[in-house]
Formats: structure tokens, C-alpha cells, sequence
């Protein structure tokens, strides 16, 4: 089920492009800070790349970055919107790189579809010493009533959460060195891209179609009552956790 639902994406890389949020400026400050080195020139490995939504970010912060993404669907996205960054076809569980060649290796909001009895000790294999791994994801803020209750009805409906759990992190091993950083932020976007980011949630893509069809249109009804312009401010707390390479500990 957990292979199904990672390469579930694969069927919707376009939608997941479009309107799947990106992150904010603070998080690549917080990054910055944490690994105690810019991005700028670094050696960068983000895993699990997708579409390239952070790919693009991180070259941005102008990081020598090489994407590693496995599915087909999303790495035919990324050679298409992300022209001249190098990407290579493998998981995180088995990373074909030299030892000590990344001063930096990201995931964003992919950790937790490897495995991390073999993810962990090949991210440290590949850093360089002073390098780190960094881990991010944007989870929805479920202090939000609006939130709670769209969280409430995926769980009732689909049997699993729409937008993420808090616990993200503790997918590395107990005694790992961490640090740690919540950033909060929110965008503002049409329901109907509210919608289309729901639709590319692995819950979604992997439920029957009719029945996802359904599900949708009852959100619409019941966020149109909510936000009855058609315009969702979609609120985040971008939970980043750092670790850093063995030899520096």
C-alpha cells in the first residue's frame, strides 16, 4: 500500500505541479542556519524531487542542486519545468553516489515514503563531512477550525489524515542528532486549486474515482460556506528537522 500510494503521483504530476504549495523564504534561511553553511555553491541532493517544486527553490538560493526522483510521471514533469538541473532516477534507499560528495541532502515532503533503515545510513554515506540532512514538510495548520474540520472529514471518509501529522520527524531513528524549526505561513489561492491540491493527496488518487469525484464536490459545498468570495487562505507550519553528518558529532 505505501508503494502504491508513493507512486499514486505519478498519475497526476501535471495537477501536483500546479497547485501544490511551494515554501516559504524563511525555510531556506532556516536551513541555512541549522547546516551552518549558504546554499549558495553547495552540493545539494534533493530527494524524492517530484515535480521540482523545491528543486527550483533551492537553485534559486543558487545551490548546485541534483534532483533524485524515481516516478516516472514525476520525473518527466521535472525535465520539463526544471530545464538544466541534473536528475537522476534512484530512492533514497539507494543513492548511486560517491561516498562524501553532498554538503547538503534535502527532502521535501518525502522522507517518510522510505525506507529509514536504509535512507538514513546512505544519506550519511553520501555527506560530506560538515554536511547535513534536512528534512521538511508543510503540514496544515489544524488550529485552524476550518482546518480541523476538513481534517475530521478526511479521516471519517478516507480513513487517514489530508494533510499531514505533526509527527513527521520522528521517522528518524530514536538518538539521531537533531535540531529543529516550525515556520509558519499561508497562501492565499482560488477554491479551485484548493480543491486540486486536495485532489493529489495519495488518499485521494488512490480511491476509487467516483468516489473521490464525490468527496470533492462535498468539499466545495461545504468551503463555499466558509469562504463564499472563492478565495482559501490555506494556513502551514513547514516543519524542518536537521541532522548532522556523523563525522561532526
Amino acid at each position: 500500500m505505501t508503494t502504491s500510494r508513493a507512486r499514486s503521483f505519478d498519475t497526476a504530476a501535471a495537477r501536483y505541479d500546479a497547485a501544490r504549495p511551494g515554501y516559504p523564504p524563511a525555510l531556506f534561511d532556516a536551513v541555512e542556519e541549522l547546516a551552518g553553511r549558504p546554499l549558495a555553491d553547495a552540493a545539494v541532493l534533493d530527494v524524492g524531487a517530484g515535480t521540482g517544486i523545491a528543486t527550483r527553490l533551492l537553485r534559486d538560493r543558487r545551490a548546485r542542486v541534483t534532483a533524485v526522483e524515481p516516478g516516472d510521471g514525476m520525473a518527466d514533469r521535472l525535465r520539463r519545468t526544471t530545464p538544466g538541473v541534473p536528475l537522476v532516477r534512484a530512492t533514497g534507499d539507494a543513492l548511486p553516489f560517491a561516498p562524501a560528495t553532498a554538503d547538503l541532502i534535502t527532502y521535501a515532503q518525502s522522507w517518510h515514503w522510505t525506507d529509514r533503515t536504509r535512507s538514513l545510513p546512505e544519506a550519511l554515506r553520501v555527506l560530506r563531512p560538515g554536511g547535513a540532512l534536512a528534512l521538511w514538510w508543510n503540514i496544515a495548520d489544524s488550529d485552524v477550525p476550518w482546518v480541523a474540520a476538513q481534517e475530521e472529514r478526511f479521516a471519517r471518509h478516507l480513513g487517514g489524515a489530508a494533510h499531514g501529522t505533526p509527527g513527521q520527524g520522528d521517522t528518524l531513528p530514536p538518538g539521531t542528532p537533531r535540531a529543529e524549526r516550525r515556520i509558519r505561513w499561508s497562501r492565499r489561492i482560488p477554491l479551485d486549486t484548493h480543491l486540486a491540491h486536495l485532489a493529489t493527496h495519495s488518499l485521494l488518487l488512490t480511491t476509487e474515482p467516483g468516489a473521490a469525484r464525490a468527496f470533492l464536490d462535498r468539499e466545495r459545498t461545504s468551503l463555499l460556506a466558509q469562504f463564499p468570495d472563492g478565495t482559501v487562505t490555506e494556513p502551514y507550519t513547514c516543519l524542518l528537522y536537521t541532522s548532522p553528518s556523523p563525522r561532526d558529532v
